[in-house]
Protein backbone atom coordinates (compact mmCIF):
# COMPACT_ATOMS: atom_id res chain seq x y z
CA UNK A 1 0.00 0.00 0.00
CA UNK A 2 2.87 2.29 0.79
CA UNK A 3 4.43 1.73 -2.66
CA UNK A 4 1.08 2.38 -4.31
CA UNK A 5 0.77 5.63 -2.44
CA UNK A 6 3.82 6.99 -4.30
CA UNK A 7 2.54 6.11 -7.79
CA UNK A 8 -0.01 8.93 -7.93
CA UNK A 9 2.39 11.76 -7.03
CA UNK A 10 5.00 10.31 -9.40
CA UNK A 11 2.53 10.27 -12.27
CA UNK A 12 1.48 13.83 -11.45
CA UNK A 13 5.10 14.95 -11.31
CA UNK A 14 5.84 13.30 -14.66
CA UNK A 15 2.76 14.98 -16.11
CA UNK A 16 3.91 18.36 -14.85
CA UNK A 17 7.36 17.85 -16.33
CA UNK A 18 5.93 16.77 -19.68
CA UNK A 19 3.55 19.75 -19.65
CA UNK A 20 6.42 22.10 -18.86
CA UNK A 21 8.48 20.61 -21.71
CA UNK A 22 5.54 20.94 -24.12
CA UNK A 23 4.93 24.52 -23.02
CA UNK A 24 8.59 25.36 -23.58
CA UNK A 25 8.60 23.72 -27.02
CA UNK A 26 5.36 25.46 -28.07
CA UNK A 27 6.68 28.78 -26.76
CA UNK A 28 9.89 28.32 -28.72
CA UNK A 29 7.92 27.44 -31.85
CA UNK A 30 5.68 30.47 -31.42
CA UNK A 31 8.67 32.71 -30.87
CA UNK A 32 10.29 31.34 -34.03
CA UNK A 33 7.04 31.77 -35.93
CA UNK A 34 6.68 35.34 -34.66
CA UNK A 35 10.22 36.10 -35.74
CA UNK A 36 9.63 34.69 -39.19
CA UNK A 37 6.33 36.53 -39.46
CA UNK A 38 7.98 39.78 -38.44
CA UNK A 39 10.74 39.22 -40.98
CA UNK A 40 8.15 38.52 -43.67
CA UNK A 41 6.26 41.67 -42.71
CA UNK A 42 9.43 43.73 -42.88
CA UNK A 43 10.22 42.30 -46.31
CA UNK A 44 6.64 42.93 -47.47
CA UNK A 45 6.77 46.53 -46.21
CA UNK A 46 10.07 47.09 -48.05
CA UNK A 47 8.58 45.66 -51.26
CA UNK A 48 5.45 47.82 -50.85
CA UNK A 49 7.64 50.89 -50.32
CA UNK A 50 9.57 50.07 -53.50
CA UNK A 51 6.33 49.54 -55.40
CA UNK A 52 4.96 52.86 -54.15
CA UNK A 53 8.13 54.62 -55.19
CA UNK A 54 7.91 53.01 -58.62
CA UNK A 55 4.24 53.96 -58.85
CA UNK A 56 5.04 57.59 -58.03
CA UNK A 57 7.70 57.59 -60.74
CA UNK A 58 5.25 56.11 -63.25
CA UNK A 59 2.61 58.68 -62.28
CA UNK A 60 5.11 61.48 -62.78
CA UNK A 61 6.12 60.07 -66.17
CA UNK A 62 2.43 59.70 -67.08
CA UNK A 63 1.76 63.35 -66.17
CA UNK A 64 4.69 64.44 -68.31
CA UNK A 65 3.48 62.26 -71.18
CA UNK A 66 -0.07 63.62 -70.86
CA UNK A 67 1.23 67.18 -70.87
CA UNK A 68 3.35 66.49 -73.96
CA UNK A 69 0.43 64.74 -75.66
CA UNK A 70 -1.83 67.68 -74.84
CA UNK A 71 0.72 70.13 -76.24
CA UNK A 72 1.14 68.13 -79.45
CA UNK A 73 -2.62 67.73 -79.76
CA UNK A 74 -3.10 71.47 -79.47
CA UNK A 75 -0.43 72.11 -82.10
CA UNK A 76 -1.88 69.53 -84.50
CA UNK A 77 -5.40 70.83 -83.99
CA UNK A 78 -4.27 74.40 -84.42
CA UNK A 79 -2.46 73.49 -87.62
CA UNK A 80 -5.61 71.81 -88.93
CA UNK A 81 -7.78 74.79 -88.07
CA UNK A 82 -6.21 77.07 -90.68
CA UNK A 83 -4.44 76.07 -93.89
CA UNK A 84 -1.17 77.90 -94.66
CA UNK A 85 -1.89 80.98 -96.73
CA UNK A 86 0.25 81.88 -99.75
CA UNK A 87 -0.61 85.51 -99.18
CA UNK A 88 -1.94 87.17 -96.01
CA UNK A 89 -4.35 89.13 -98.17
CA UNK A 90 -6.16 85.88 -99.04
CA UNK A 91 -6.69 84.84 -95.42
CA UNK A 92 -10.24 85.07 -94.09
CA UNK A 93 -10.52 86.41 -90.53
CA UNK A 94 -12.30 84.31 -87.96
CA UNK A 95 -15.55 85.92 -86.83
CA UNK A 96 -15.81 85.70 -83.05
CA UNK A 97 -17.41 87.74 -80.27
CA UNK A 98 -15.30 90.78 -79.44
CA UNK A 99 -13.92 91.10 -82.96
CA UNK A 100 -13.66 94.53 -84.51
CA UNK A 101 -12.38 96.20 -87.64
CA UNK A 102 -9.80 98.98 -87.80
CA UNK A 103 -11.28 102.40 -87.11
CA UNK A 104 -10.60 104.50 -90.19
CA UNK A 105 -9.24 103.60 -93.61
CA UNK A 106 -5.85 102.05 -92.88
CA UNK A 107 -4.91 101.80 -96.55
CA UNK A 108 -5.01 105.58 -96.80
CA UNK A 109 -2.52 106.05 -93.99
CA UNK A 110 0.94 107.21 -95.04
CA UNK A 111 3.87 104.92 -94.35
CA UNK A 112 1.84 101.79 -93.57
CA UNK A 113 2.57 99.89 -96.75
CA UNK A 114 5.57 97.99 -95.34
CA UNK A 115 4.09 96.93 -92.02
CA UNK A 116 2.55 93.79 -93.58
CA UNK A 117 5.77 92.85 -95.38
CA UNK A 118 6.76 89.29 -94.50
CA UNK A 119 9.93 88.98 -92.43
CA UNK A 120 11.80 85.93 -91.18
CA UNK A 121 11.16 85.48 -87.47
CA UNK A 122 14.09 85.15 -85.08
CA UNK A 123 12.15 83.13 -82.49
CA UNK A 124 15.00 83.07 -79.99
CA UNK A 125 14.66 86.83 -79.51
CA UNK A 126 11.12 86.57 -78.17
CA UNK A 127 9.16 84.98 -75.29
CA UNK A 128 12.24 84.90 -73.06
CA UNK A 129 11.16 83.98 -69.52
CA UNK A 130 7.53 83.68 -70.62
CA UNK A 131 5.76 80.30 -70.55
CA UNK A 132 2.92 79.43 -72.88
CA UNK A 133 -0.07 78.34 -70.76
CA UNK A 134 -1.55 74.93 -71.51
CA UNK A 135 -4.99 73.72 -70.47
CA UNK A 136 -3.77 72.34 -67.15
CA UNK A 137 -2.59 75.77 -65.98
CA UNK A 138 -5.67 77.57 -67.30
CA UNK A 139 -8.04 75.12 -65.61
CA UNK A 140 -6.10 75.30 -62.37
CA UNK A 141 -6.19 79.10 -62.25
CA UNK A 142 -9.54 79.96 -63.87
CA UNK A 143 -11.50 76.70 -64.10
CA UNK A 144 -13.69 75.64 -67.00
CA UNK A 145 -15.32 78.58 -68.85
CA UNK A 146 -18.38 76.40 -69.49
CA UNK A 147 -19.51 72.80 -68.96
CA UNK A 148 -19.63 71.78 -72.63
CA UNK A 149 -17.71 72.81 -75.73
CA UNK A 150 -17.85 72.57 -79.48
CA UNK A 151 -15.61 73.89 -82.24
CA UNK A 152 -17.78 77.00 -82.62
CA UNK A 153 -17.73 80.03 -80.33
CA UNK A 154 -20.06 79.85 -77.34
CA UNK A 155 -20.70 82.08 -74.35
CA UNK A 156 -18.81 81.80 -71.07
CA UNK A 157 -21.20 80.42 -68.44
CA UNK A 158 -18.96 79.98 -65.39
CA UNK A 159 -20.20 82.72 -63.00
CA UNK A 160 -16.81 83.73 -61.55
CA UNK A 161 -15.10 83.95 -64.93
CA UNK A 162 -18.13 85.62 -66.49
CA UNK A 163 -17.97 88.31 -63.79
CA UNK A 164 -14.36 89.04 -64.80
CA UNK A 165 -15.31 89.68 -68.44
CA UNK A 166 -15.62 93.18 -69.83
CA UNK A 167 -16.04 94.67 -73.29
CA UNK A 168 -13.88 97.73 -73.80
CA UNK A 169 -12.62 100.02 -76.53
CA UNK A 170 -8.84 99.68 -76.47
CA UNK A 171 -7.36 102.17 -78.90
CA UNK A 172 -8.66 101.36 -82.40
CA UNK A 173 -10.14 97.98 -81.44
CA UNK A 174 -13.07 96.86 -79.31
CA UNK A 175 -12.49 93.64 -77.40
CA UNK A 176 -13.99 91.42 -74.73
CA UNK A 177 -11.51 89.87 -72.30
CA UNK A 178 -11.00 89.52 -68.55
CA UNK A 179 -10.30 92.86 -66.89
CA UNK A 180 -6.60 92.32 -65.99
CA UNK A 181 -5.93 91.34 -69.61
CA UNK A 182 -7.75 94.44 -70.87
CA UNK A 183 -5.73 96.66 -68.52
CA UNK A 184 -2.52 95.06 -69.78
CA UNK A 185 -3.64 95.35 -73.41
CA UNK A 186 -4.43 99.02 -72.86
CA UNK A 187 -0.85 99.66 -71.68
CA UNK A 188 0.48 97.86 -74.76
CA UNK A 189 -1.71 99.86 -77.14
CA UNK A 190 -0.81 103.14 -75.43
CA UNK A 191 2.89 102.39 -75.96
CA UNK A 192 2.17 101.40 -79.55
CA UNK A 193 0.41 104.71 -80.22
CA UNK A 194 3.36 106.65 -78.82
CA UNK A 195 6.08 104.63 -80.58
CA UNK A 196 4.46 103.40 -83.80
CA UNK A 197 1.41 105.56 -84.64
CA UNK A 198 1.05 104.08 -88.13
CA UNK A 199 0.81 100.53 -86.78
CA UNK A 200 -1.55 101.74 -84.04
CA UNK A 201 -3.90 103.25 -86.64
CA UNK A 202 -3.80 100.07 -88.76
CA UNK A 203 -4.44 97.71 -85.85
CA UNK A 204 -7.38 95.33 -86.00
CA UNK A 205 -8.43 92.09 -84.31
CA UNK A 206 -9.59 88.73 -85.62
CA UNK A 207 -11.01 87.73 -82.25
CA UNK A 208 -10.50 87.62 -78.51
CA UNK A 209 -13.07 85.86 -76.29
CA UNK A 210 -14.32 82.64 -77.88
CA UNK A 211 -15.21 79.63 -75.70
CA UNK A 212 -14.56 76.62 -77.91
CA UNK A 213 -12.36 73.63 -78.54
CA UNK A 214 -9.27 74.00 -80.66
CA UNK A 215 -10.45 73.10 -84.14
CA UNK A 216 -9.66 69.48 -84.92
CA UNK A 217 -9.54 68.50 -81.23
CA UNK A 218 -12.15 66.77 -79.09
CA UNK A 219 -10.63 67.73 -75.74
CA UNK A 220 -8.22 70.68 -75.89
CA UNK A 221 -9.84 74.01 -75.05
CA UNK A 222 -8.67 77.13 -76.89
CA UNK A 223 -7.03 79.78 -74.69
CA UNK A 224 -9.44 82.27 -76.26
CA UNK A 225 -12.08 80.59 -74.06
CA UNK A 226 -10.77 82.34 -70.94
CA UNK A 227 -10.51 85.81 -72.45
CA UNK A 228 -6.72 85.82 -72.10
CA UNK A 229 -5.77 85.60 -75.79
CA UNK A 230 -6.22 87.80 -78.84
CA UNK A 231 -5.56 87.51 -82.57
CA UNK A 232 -4.40 90.69 -84.30
CA UNK A 233 -4.24 91.86 -87.90
CA UNK A 234 -2.76 94.87 -89.66
CA UNK A 235 -4.50 96.79 -92.42
CA UNK A 236 -7.21 94.14 -92.33
CA UNK A 237 -4.72 91.40 -93.27
CA UNK A 238 -4.06 88.26 -91.24
CA UNK A 239 -0.52 86.98 -91.07
CA UNK A 240 0.02 83.74 -92.99
CA UNK A 241 -0.18 80.73 -90.65
CA UNK A 242 2.84 78.41 -90.30
CA UNK A 243 4.61 79.90 -93.31
CA UNK A 244 7.78 80.73 -91.38
CA UNK A 245 7.33 84.47 -91.91
CA UNK A 246 5.82 87.28 -89.88
CA UNK A 247 4.44 90.67 -90.78
CA UNK A 248 6.98 93.32 -89.87
CA UNK A 249 4.45 95.21 -87.77
CA UNK A 250 3.78 92.11 -85.64
CA UNK A 251 7.48 91.90 -84.81
CA UNK A 252 7.26 95.35 -83.26
CA UNK A 253 4.03 94.46 -81.49
CA UNK A 254 5.57 91.27 -80.09
CA UNK A 255 8.20 93.24 -78.22
CA UNK A 256 5.51 95.28 -76.47
CA UNK A 257 3.46 92.18 -75.64
CA UNK A 258 6.52 90.40 -74.27
CA UNK A 259 7.25 93.40 -72.04
CA UNK A 260 3.79 92.89 -70.50
CA UNK A 261 4.33 89.14 -70.01
CA UNK A 262 2.29 87.90 -72.97
CA UNK A 263 3.41 84.89 -75.00
CA UNK A 264 3.70 85.39 -78.77
CA UNK A 265 2.35 82.61 -81.00
CA UNK A 266 5.36 82.83 -83.32
CA UNK A 267 7.09 80.68 -80.69
CA UNK A 268 4.89 77.69 -81.51
CA UNK A 269 6.45 74.83 -83.42
CA UNK A 270 4.16 75.90 -86.26
CA UNK A 271 4.29 79.67 -86.11
CA UNK A 272 1.04 81.57 -85.41
CA UNK A 273 2.29 85.16 -85.39
CA UNK A 274 -1.07 86.90 -85.14
CA UNK A 275 -1.79 85.18 -81.79
CA UNK A 276 -0.89 86.67 -78.39
CA UNK A 277 -1.83 85.19 -75.00
CA UNK A 278 -1.11 86.00 -71.36
CA UNK A 279 1.86 83.96 -70.12
CA UNK A 280 1.85 81.63 -67.12
CA UNK A 281 4.04 83.92 -65.01
CA UNK A 282 1.73 86.90 -65.54
CA UNK A 283 -1.36 84.80 -64.74
CA UNK A 284 0.28 83.61 -61.51
CA UNK A 285 1.13 87.20 -60.64
CA UNK A 286 -2.47 88.35 -61.20
CA UNK A 287 -3.67 85.40 -59.14
CA UNK A 288 -1.35 86.32 -56.25
CA UNK A 289 -2.57 89.92 -56.43
CA UNK A 290 -6.19 88.82 -56.18
CA UNK A 291 -7.06 90.10 -59.65
CA UNK A 292 -8.50 86.76 -60.73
Amino acid sequence: MRDGAFIGPIIIAIGLIVAAICFAVVGALLQTADGRTELRLERAEAEISQLRSGLDTLRSELRDAEAETERLEEEIALAASRAPAASPALAVPEVVPGAAEVIGAAEDLPGTEEMTEEMRTAKSRFNMGITQPGNRVMLEILGHPRSTYSTTCQAVTQPKLKALMETRQVGPIRVTMIRPALDSLQRIVDKLEAQEPDIYAALGTAGAICARLIRGSRSSVSNHSWGTAIDLKLQGQLDGFADGGTQFGLLLLAELFNEEGWYWGAGYRREDSMHFEVGVETLRKWQAEGLL
